[in-house]
């Protein structure tokens, strides 16, 4: 089986640098449709579905290879070696933003940044840290998903959206949600939510850009404020929108702060 097959690789644009575009949990790579045709203007630009979402190969899901992120991040650097040119800046939403510091701790070279939209290192309080979310809490959210997975998937979908003058874009998630297959979208939110990258973090050299929503159910401003604190090289930038998903409720105020980053590190 190709990488291109298994992660339904899309690939537009030519330019000097190359970025990759990697999708959030129960999400897919038309959630970049407003960002990535813009940037194949300047850059190669590489969009992809991680295995088991979108259109990927189900048949490549190995439960025990994606029992962690460092099987998405293996993947990741499969891809960055087949289909990237040039210096390569990695745009990944929500958990892809930790499975591209993985990646890059794994392969620093391969990476010249990181565009972070969303990002929680870890999602449950511990202690100073504020992740937004009691164990207590992620438990029984696992526990709904479990027992109700399309339930679930047509409550929490609007919830993650947010921006609430765009009605139809949480439809959109919702339905990409239930496109999921419940079996691995409840393996998948396990890896996720109790993921706890925190202890990465200091071996990441290369520039980040933190994309921050003002108001963010799954990721709030402590999440990126501890972020920017702990990443030795980073920019934390504010973008005010209500949900999950600045790069589809607020396009243009996360192209803005990417193309700050973008001219910081020389493209």
């Amino acid at each position: 089986m190709s990488v291109a097959q298994r992660n339904r690789v899309n690939v537009v644009g030519d330019g000097p640098a190359t970025l990759v575009f990697s999708h959030g949990f129960g999400c897919d790579q038309n959630m970049w449709r407003f960002l990535a045709p813009k940037y194949g203007e300047r850059f190669r630009c590489v969009t992809l579905d991680l295995v088991g979402s979108g259109a990927s190969d189900l048949a490549a899901y190995d439960w025990k290879k994606y029992d962690s992120l460092h099987g998405y991040a293996a993947d990741l650097l499969e891809i960055v070696d087949e289909f990237a040119t040039g210096p390569v800046i990695h745009v990944g939403h929500s958990v892809s933003a930790m499975i591209g510091t993985l990646a890059g701790i794994r392969a620093p070279d391969m990476f010249a940044g990181h565009i972070m939209v969303g990002p929680s290192p870890c999602y449950i309080n511990d202690g100073d840290y504020i992740g937004g979310f009691t164990r207590e809490d992620i438990d029984s959210l696992l526990d709904t998903l479990e027992s109700n997975y399309l339930g679930w998937a047509s409550s929490m979908a609007p919830a993650i959206m947010g921006a609430p003058s765009q009605p139809e874009l949480a439809a959109e998630l919702t339905s990409t949600f239930c496109r999921t297959d419940p079996d691995i979208a409840k393996h998948f939110a396990r890896v996720t939510f109790l993921s706890d990258n925190r202890a990465d973090l200091p071996a990441m050299h290369a520039p980040a850009l933190i994309v921050q929503s003002s108001d963010d159910l799954i990721a709030p401003r402590t999440v990126g404020e501890y972020l920017h604190r702990t990443w030795p090289s980073s920019m934390l930038r504010v973008v005010e929108n209500v949900g999950h998903c600045p790069h589809l409720s607020a396009p243009s105020a996360s192209a803005d702060a990417m193309d700050e980053f973008l001219r910081s590190i020389g493209h």
